[in-house]
């Protein structure tokens, strides 16, 4: 987005890129304009994003906005060089297409991430999918895939540019590969771009379904060491009757056989997820289906969001939950997480661990345990022994982060 605005010459601008997620995502978004606009009265507000895409017409009312693009258009010159001047209507301000009607997603070649040490490569965007909870795919659109090739190209620019890791990402990223030739799955990609650009050092993928996991991802799980042991599932909740009026696609037990079956290959493997609370029709009994797959599960790391109805979508029609409820559901769901999480950090005291040194005194495990080390070289892969925990992260003392510390 930097790119293609400056490209286009814009100056004096501030683009906002928003989220529509979650009721509670777009209020942020509104509440962060405003905030702009206030310390920078002088700048034009330029409003992109899911939330943009989805709801532009209430960007677009702000008078503070004073342009609202879309998914597709905000990646585009052309779109910045056709920013409406100041002042002008709410109907002018919208440069919102019809993202159903993409087909393609093009790769996205960057030489750096700024601010980080891992890179990130978008392999796929959109999904088909239409859980009733959801309102992403009228954000971004249809399920379409970054070919191949496209892939291994921008691996191997960023490992040129320094990068050690890379994270494959999308928003339905277990679906990549259906509309290319072949239908190439996640997991070959993963598989080809490991062996087409050998200076990877580690591998890693963002969100996946494990219900869409091939026999390719497995391999990687088993026999791939630059195939990072972590993986955040999109589980969404632990009760098989809600995961049926989700449109989910998988049950309670073939999460769970998926999360033993990566373990079983991989022994230290860790898994973070994703889990609804207060879905429309959740009870009691139901909710506690959701704890008690955490705890099944042993998940790492859980990311735990309270239900909130999102315009047009099947779930908002459901009976709803009171707010109170949905609340306190999310707060005791995110209790098992933390104990989830403490017994996790203390189970890695101890044991010896390979890190890549992020650029704010922290750093990664394999399995993507965060720990402090303060004083260590950034983009450095070195082995420690891990010596302590401080309830949010793993710590090393003086020989840990020092003499202990082994370049790898």
């Amino acid at each position: 987005m930097r790119r293609a605005a400056t490209e286009a010459g814009l100056e004096g601008a501030v683009l906002v890129n928003t989220c529509a997620v979650t009721g509670e995502a777009v209020r942020q978004a509104r509440q962060t304009i405003r905030r702009l606009k206030r310390e920078r009265p002088e700048a034009r507000i330029i409003v992109t994003g899911c939330a943009a895409q989805t709801e532009g017409g209430r960007f677009a009312a702000m008078p503070e906005v004073d342009a609202v693009l879309g998914n597709e258009e905000k990646l585009t010159p052309e779109a910045y060089r056709s920013l409406p001047d100041f002042g002008v209507s709410q109907e002018e301000k919208l440069k919102v297409n019809d993202i159903m009607s993409v087909r393609l997603t093009a790769p996205q070649m960057v030489d750096m991430i700024e601010g980080h040490v891992r890179a990130f490569i978008q392999v796929q965007n959109g999904c088909d999918h239409r859980c009733t909870f959801c309102i992403i795919p009228y954000g971004r659109g249809n399920s379409r895939s970054v070919p191949m090739g496209a892939v291994v190209d921008q691996a191997r620019r960023l490992v040129e540019s320094g990068y050690r890791e890379i994270v494959l990402t999308g928003v339905d990223a277990t679906s990549y590969g259906a509309d290319l030739p072949g239908s190439p799955s996640l997991g070959l990609l993963a598989k080809t771009l490991l062996k087409q650009v050998p200076e990877v050092a580690r591998l890693r993928l963002s969100s996946i379904d494990g219900i869409e996991a091939d026999r390719h991802l497995l391999d990687l799980i088993a026999d791939e060491p630059r195939f990072m042991p972590h993986l955040h599932l999109s589980l969404q909740h632990g009760d098989d009757l809600i995961l049926k009026r989700m449109k989910r696609r998988h049950s309670r037990a073939e999460a769970l056989t998926f999360v033993a079956a990566a373990r079983a290959l991989r022994p230290g493997m860790a898994f973070g997820a994703d889990l609804i609370a207060g879905f429309p029709t959740e009870t009691e009994e139901m909710f506690c289906r959701s704890m008690t797959l955490a705890e099944e599960a042993g998940i790492e790391a859980l990311h735990v969001f309270p239900y909130s109805p999102r315009p047009n979508t099947p779930a908002a029609r459901m009976p709803q939950l009171d707010r109170g409820v949905i609340k306190e559901r999310a707060r005791r769901l995110r209790a098992v997480g933390s104990a989830l999480s403490a017994a996790h950090l203390a189970r890695m005291v101890g044991t010896r661990q390979r890190l890549l040194v992020e650029q704010n005194g922290f750093a990664h495990t394999e399995n993507f345990t965060r720990v402090a080390v303060p004083g260590l070289e950034p983009r450095s892969l070195v082995t420690v022994t891990i010596t302590g925990q401080d309830g949010r992260s793993l710590t090393l003392d003086a020989m840990g982060a020092g003499a202990g510390a082994k370049a790898a």
